[in-house]
């Protein structure tokens, strides 16, 4: 029945697009992502409008009617582009495509909407809603996509061999949508991106990282590192993350699998926040356990030394994978190198000193930090995991008590190096940095208030030892 699906079709877009589709009785479709998501109850802000015939020409007279002015037109690729209200709308002519070996940018020429639906890459995103008056709503569906989508599966239209080896991209939207919908791949489509998994080094690391986030920034982000490691994929991407796989054996002493940790890690941390970057952080934080990794007769395995090598190996992977070098990957690097501090306040003794010196290097990260640690407490040891967590609750009530009475976060001591220079008469010199970390360390060691006159005081005392003398006695 034409009508079954206009009820997804409201949006002021579909009926200018209708008007005009009719009227010069241009066929025009929305097809892809919003026809999937409308069908499974998900939201929405993507609309991929197509037209058999002149994709940007027809944009522009729709984007005149909505009375639009952002129009961008794209002539390379046939496409155009506007962002109307709350909705992010492209058009594109229908077309046929075709590919080389070693390039994942198609040739094209016109073409039928149904050669347009040939070239998606998944039945569930080649569902097209007509957009005619005369058939508003009706589903175009040649490949039985609707199925798929009600059995959660993701099967290519064409031979999945063909359609991954033309565009290796849709080996990493397979696994992300699987990922985000919590979808199956068909048997074949997997099979054969295990065939083709090299064929991803023909894509950009730009459009692999997107992907990856997706990937991330899911409710379940496992299960798409899974499916990258199951597929190949992942040694191409992020052959760190995967080197941390597998148990070894010494003497009956076995490590826990630190792929699986991490990835238990990564999924808890999901639960409490939408951070893209502290995800990433707990996708990081054990990146260094592989080349730490020792075992010593005595207490077993051991992994020295991987929060630092962790947070040394950031920016790397960030500028390999080409993710931002920025303050985000500074605050990466910087929960990676603190991950550890938390957990060993929760193992053993919590002192004011101890919680001052954290909340010194954290600063405004320490509550992600926080997060991050707690996601980090996994045990299949019931009993050991709730003494970590109650210990973890007394960390955390430390934390705001120290913080409310000697405001240590981002503190930087009372006493500056001006004060110091002017107060003594003196230029730049060693002196003022000895000072400065003598009065920092009495802070934190709780020995002097953090206040100007008890770190003046500390001032006086350590340039006594120093033999500077004041302005005001020379």
């Amino acid at each position: 029945m034409p009508e079954a699906y206009s009820h997804f079709l409201q949006h002021p877009v579909f009926k200018v697009v209708s008007e005009l589709s009719s009227a010069q009785d241009i066929p025009a479709y929305v097809i892809g992502g919003f026809v999937r998501d409308s069908l499974l109850g998900r939201p929405c802000k993507d609309i991929d409008i197509v037209v058999v015939g002149d994709g940007p020409a027809f944009a522009a007279q729709v984007a005149n009617k909505l009375r639009v002015k952002n129009l961008s037109i794209y002539k390379r690729y046939g496409t155009a582009h506007f962002r109307y209200k709350d909705l992010d709308v492209e058009f594109v002519g229908a077309r046929k495509e075709s590919y080389t070996e070693d390039s994942r940018n198609p040739a094209t020429v016109p073409g039928t909407l149904q050669d347009d639906q040939l070239r998606r890459d998944f039945t569930v995103n080649a569902l097209a809603f007509n957009l005619h008056q005369t058939q508003f709503g009706a589903l175009e569906d040649p490949f039985n996509g609707l199925k798929d989508l009600d059995q959660g599966i993701l099967r290519t239209p064409l031979d999945p061999v063909v359609t991954y080896s033309d565009d290796p991209l849709r080996m990493m939207r397979a696994i992300r949508f699987a990922t985000q919908l919590n979808f199956s791949i068909a048997g074949p489509s997997l099979q054969a991106i295990q065939q083709q998994h090299e064929r991803i080094s023909i894509v950009s690391m730009e459009r692999i990282s997107t992907e990856l986030n997706k990937i991330v920034m899911s409710e379940k982000p496992s299960r798409g590192f899974y499916l990258l490691k199951a597929s190949g994929l992942l040694p191409h991407i992020f052959p760190e993350m995967l080197a941390l796989s597998g148990i070894e054996t010494v003497n009956g002493h076995s490590h826990k699998d630190n792929f699986d940790h991490t990835l238990e890690v990564l999924d808890n941390i999901c639960l409490h926040t939408d951070n893209l970057w502290l995800r990433w952080a707990a996708l990081m934080h054990d990146i260094a356990k592989p080349p730490t990794k020792r075992y010593d007769p005595n207490v077993g395995w051991t992994f020295h030394g991987h929060e630092e090598l962790g947070a040394r190996m950031v920016p790397k992977i960030f500028k390999r994978l080409k993710l931002p070098l920025d303050g985000k990957m500074k605050y990466v690097q910087k929960l990676v190198r603190l991950h550890l501090r938390p957990i060993a306040l929760v193992k053993g003794s919590v002192t004011d000193s101890a919680i001052r010196r954290l909340l010194s290097e954290a600063g405004d990260d320490i509550d992600d930090l926080m997060t991050l640690c707690s996601a980090d407490i996994t045990s299949k040891n019931e009993f050991k995991v709730k003494r970590y967590r109650n210990n973890y609750e007394l960390v955390g009530e430390k934390l705001k008590h120290v913080e409310e009475k000697d405001r240590i976060r981002n503190f930087q001591p009372p006493v500056t190096g001006e004060y110091i220079m002017s107060y003594y008469g003196i230029g730049p010199c060693a002196a003022i940095g000895i000072i400065k970390s003598a009065i920092k360390e009495a802070i934190l060691e709780g020995k002097i208030e953090n206040t100007f006159e008890d770190a003046s005081n500390e001032m006086i005392a350590q340039a006594n030892q120093l033999g500077l003398v004041p302005v005001s006695s020379k």
